[in-house]
């Protein structure tokens, strides 16, 4: 175990994450990892790449959206926040920057539905922590908003 700057001196594990990509043909490949089945990548259609296959770039907005309801779901059940569901979609905005594309915005829409009894403010509070301590927004420079809609059932 490797200490990771915590200020509470806690030692942290440290965790590697492992991909592989093959070219198929074109501009498309193969996208793998251990245990999971492979998906069809491409360039995005807009640099000549195949609308059919996932891009880096939806990878990258999917990305955050999977870890910021992820996050979510994890301190929504510390919290006993009793969830029904829960659904988002996600627009990234790539634009040309200083002479290179960048991603400069993601915005996440989630539809949360509740049970009868929670609150709203309970559920925005479970919001807030998730966006604050989503791993992978935390890695990026991109702005991130979430826009959520509240349901109680």
């Amino acid at each position: 175990m490797m200490k990771t700057g915590d200020p509470s001196g806690l030692k942290h594990r440290i965790f590697t994450y492992r991909t592989s990509t093959e070219w198929v043909s074109g501009r498309r490949g193969r996208l793998s990892s251990e245990g999971k089945p492979s998906i069809t990548i491409s360039s995005p259609p807009e640099f000549g790449g195949e609308k059919e296959s996932w891009t880096p770039e939806e990878m990258f907005v999917a990305s955050v959206e999977i870890c910021h309801m992820s996050t979510f779901l994890a301190f929504a059940e510390k919290a006993d926040l009793p969830i029904h569901s829960y659904r988002s979609h996600a627009n990234g905005v790539l634009e040309f920057i200083d002479g290179q594309y960048r991603f400069t915005r993601i915005v996440i829409f989630p539809t949360i539905v509740v049970t009868r009894g929670a609150k709203e403010d309970d559920v925005l509070t479970v919001l807030e922590g998730a966006q604050k301590h989503c791993l992978v927004t935390n890695s990026i420079d991109s702005i991130v908003e979430v826009n959520p809609t509240i349901m109680v059932q």
